[in-house]
């Protein structure tokens, strides 16, 4: 195995034992009654499906590099995933998504209501959580950290918002600088800004400084995002491990949309702007297959992983400002292994 496959695989390995940790965490804090069938049941279907808790990971990693034993973190780190997990199933129902963790989405396995229901309480469920694990943090810092999660929340409502917005309404006039906005909202405040932050908080007991700490998360959520949208095209399932294509399937605006729209020929710029702006039942495996070919016309795929790649790289200077205070930042090892899992990713 070349050095580069083992490190991967290693940060796998590493996020796979937060996982497992969050994922008994999180069973623990499930919730269970009746009516079973219809609430509690299916609540319960995304929390179980294994993901890659990397939200967790970043925040009880942190909270460790900054003197703290990451259990003092892990109740919050599970409060931030079940937020996921209820973010996930309204994602769903705004995108059709089909798949979701290997099994089919909850509003396609148990209808839109019923779906829109579970997503409800479980976003009730991550509050409790969240307040359980506040409870041994004291009254000043368990008030930080809250409001840490629900300005992720906002944040994260406003870059749905954005790209929801866009949709509806047919935009395609739209910058990097725009595309690098909605990301921001919709990505890097809950996926990697805000967990890092509170981790930082809860294990500096509320004295570290956060402004390092965001431009870092800032540039790895990016990367992240941006290398996602890029695996939707180019990975296949086995690589992107999600729906294929579903993204272009869905007319979001990737970084791919907003180049090739940009530098296309007239004619082809209209087409794709049409494709975008009409009915997801014209956007065929045809008509997806043409676009993909205008992406490599114009070079649009190699756009989006050079500007990964260049985000990927401001990460790894941010990560070392970030933890420059920390007591113990080679605790942050697994942190700044991920900077170099991104950089893999998108080569």
């Amino acid at each position: 195995m070349s050095s580069t496959a083992s490190a991967a695989t290693e940060v796998e390995r590493t996020l796979g034992r937060y996982q497992q940790r969050i994922a008994e965490e999180i069973e623990r804090r499930l919730p269970d009654g009746e009516p079973r069938r219809w609430l509690y049941g299916p609540l319960a279907e995304y929390p179980l499906r294994p993901g890659k808790a990397l939200r967790a990971a970043l925040c009880l990693a942190s909270c460790d590099s900054f003197g703290r034993s990451d259990a003092d973190a892990l109740t919050v780190a599970a409060a931030i995933e079940l937020a996921h997990c209820a973010f996930l199933i309204h994602d769903d129902i705004q995108d059709d998504s089909l798949v979701r963790r290997g099994g089919p989405t909850l509003h396609r396995h148990e209808g839109v209501p019923l779906a829109l229901n579970a997503g409800n309480a479980l976003a009730l469920v991550s509050f409790d959580t969240l307040r359980a694990g506040c409870q041994s943090l004291g009254h000043r810092l368990s008030g930080q950290v809250f409001d840490e999660f629900c300005t992720a929340i906002w944040r994260t409502l406003e870059g749905q918002a954005l790209e929801l917005g866009w949709r509806r309404d047919g935009v395609v006039n739209l910058t990097a600088h725009d595309y690098l906005t909605m990301v921001l909202g919709k990505t890097c405040w809950y996926t990697t800004i805000a967990p890092l932050r509170i981790g930082a908080l809860i294990g500096s007991r509320g004295r570290a400084d956060l402004t390092a700490m965001s431009r870092f998360g800032l540039f790895l959520g990016a990367a992240f995002q941006i290398t996602d949208d890029t695996l939707n095209v180019t990975g296949g399932e086995a690589v992107y491990g999600k729906e294929i294509l579903g993204d272009l399937r869905e007319g979001k605006r990737t970084l791919m949309i907003v180049h090739a729209l940009s530098v296309a020929e007239p004619d082809d710029r209209q087409a794709l702007a049409d494709l975008l702006r009409g009915p997801a039942s014209e956007r065929t495996e045809e008509r997806i297959a043409w676009a993909i070919r205008v992406f490599r016309r114009y070079g649009s795929i190699e756009f989006a992983r050079e500007f990964a790649r260049g985000v990927t790289a401001a990460a790894a200077v941010a990560f070392t400002e970030a933890f420059r205070t920390a007591p113990h930042p080679e605790r942050a090892d697994v942190i700044h292994d991920l900077v170099d899992y991104m950089i893999e990713r998108v080569r």
